[in-house]
């Protein structure tokens, strides 16, 4: 259905808004878990009888779930029924995060992390492809906005939430946390999901999922690998020459089978290349910052886990601050425009949080903070609405799930080369970090947002025009003119 000139259909209401808030409110209580932990290691550890170090197992086991079982989650939502796999994803979700909370052992814990990990799979990329299947493309832009706040949210918002809970509770609470929440998205589910016929009889591709997954958490692996103090250079060369291996066996099939686990031939569409190309690189930017900032406030500035996230909430601030003007400047300028300029701007919002002091003035601090906000989301909820704008019917369902995989490992690379030139810079001078190893750092970031951005430049000018409603100004422009 297509507005006509005159009437702006665009406005998100009655089931797609439902269902969008719905969709928000799950991957909200998926990105808070994942973030939230890194505050309780250190009590978890003591009571599991482990070092610190050791309870990386419990992140890397839920993040190599994630990478291994998203692939595969497409099919199963089209092959099943979308509502049937989005409450299950829930209920999975939830029961794990009890065992989280009931572990009483490493082992124990990493097992019950797994099964969250199994969850979270579903839960993402089934949940981005119901919002796709209830908005219509003049409204896709709105919808996929409350989609695109939890992973920008959720992140600034875990350590004040770790920090609060550890300072009244134990930290169980942190996974038990999820259980009322999880209920009434498991209640709500049931209620506005509709429980339609499966989109697909097609048999699954196991060969091309094993290959997507084993070169999934090989990624994994080596972005792991990358990160541990003592680093052996033989050992990542290895690694990287298997998964490059793995990279060309895992094309080939993708390219010759019959029935792929992902089809390629999305990348033919200009709007999904570039948001998947140059856009994971801005992603890879701005989903670092909520892992650095925290760490520049209490090693560099000396606050505590929830003045930490106290200040950071300034980022959240211009996170929603410019959802309501995310449209307008879409409608006005259109993606093109505003990804080019935008992406500028956030890439000196990167840089200039390196150069925070904690002897500065703090009004200057939430300043650059809440500017940062502001670019971050709207340059996250632009590039994720361009790649699923023009995708045909045929390719909706994988391109839901391969923008998520694509996402999922871009974020983990993101932080991971973040850390690693943040651990380098420091070891340079063979001492604690320092504000100038911080400066190194977010300057990276902010290279790495403006080397995604030549592929806006050479993007077609009306790309995406009719999910930004520039279309639609456009007509309203020439009936005014007319008359």
């Amino acid at each position: 259905m297509s507005a006509t000139p005159g009437h702006d259909d665009s406005t998100l209401r009655g089931r797609a808004l439902a269902i969008a808030i719905l969709t928000a409110g799950a991957l909200f209580m998926e990105n808070l878990d994942a973030t939230i932990i890194a505050t309780g290691l250190p009590s978890m550890a003591r009571d599991f009888h482990v070092s610190p170090v050791n309870m990386s197992l419990g992140i890397t086991s839920y993040l190599l779930t994630l990478a291994i079982f998203i692939p595969a989650s497409g099919w199963m939502a089209s092959r099943f029924g979308e509502r049937r796999m989005f409450t299950s994803a829930i209920a999975i979700f939830t029961i794990a995060s009890v065992a989280c909370g009931l572990s009483h052992s490493l082992p124990a814990f990493t097992m019950a992390r797994v099964l969250q990990g199994l969850g979270g799979a579903m839960m993402v990329p089934v949940g981005r492809l119901m919002v796709i299947r209830a908005a219509r493309k003049e409204q896709l832009m709105r919808a996929i906005a409350y989609t695109t706040w939890p992973a920008l949210v959720a992140p600034i918002l875990g350590p004040p939430v770790g920090g609060y809970i550890l300072s009244i509770a134990h930290w169980p609470w942190m996974f038990l946390v999820n259980v009322p929440i999880g209920i009434v998205l498991f209640v709500a589910a049931l209620k506005l999901v509709q429980d339609g016929a499966p989109h697909s009889r097609e048999r699954f591709d196991m060969k091309g999922f094993l290959l997507v997954a084993s070169t999934s958490a090989l990624l994994m692996y080596l972005v792991e690998d990358l990160q541990r103090e003592r680093l052996s250079v033989m050992r990542v060369v290895a690694i990287l020459v298997v998964f490059c291996g793995m990279v060309a066996l895992t094309y080939r099939h993708l390219t010759t089978a019959k029935l792929p686990l992902f089809q390629l031939e999305a990348f033919r569409i200009e709007s999904f290349r570039v948001s998947m190309g140059g856009g994971s690189l801005n992603r890879m930017a701005v989903l670092a910052v909520p892992f650095l900032l925290p760490l520049l406030f209490q090693t560099s500035f000396g606050l505590n886990p929830l003045q930490s996230g106290t200040l950071t909430m300034a980022v959240f601030c211009g996170n929603l601050a410019m959802k309501p003007l995310t449209s307008p400047l879409l409608r006005r300028f259109g993606f093109r425009k505003v990804l080019l300029v935008n992406g500028a701007c956030t890439a000196a919002s990167l840089a200039a949080c390196g150069w925070l002091r904690a002897d500065m003035s703090q009004v200057v601090v939430l300043l650059v903070l809440f500017a940062g906000g502001l670019g971050r989301s709207m340059q996250m909820t632009s590039m994720t609405t361009l790649g699923l704008s023009e995708l045909p019917p045929n390719l909706t369902t994988m391109g839901a799930t391969l923008s998520t995989t694509i996402q999922q490992m871009g974020t983990s690379l993101g932080i991971a080369l973040a850390a690693l030139v943040l651990n380098g810079s420091a070891a340079l001078h063979g001492g604690a970090m320092t504000p100038g190893d911080f400066r190194n750092a977010f300057s990276f970031t902010a290279v790495l947002m403006l080397c995604g951005l030549p592929a806006f430049f050479w993007m077609h000018p009306d790309a995406g025009a009719q999910v930004s409603g520039a279309l639609l100004q456009r007509g309203q422009q020439e009936v005014t003119a007319e008359g």
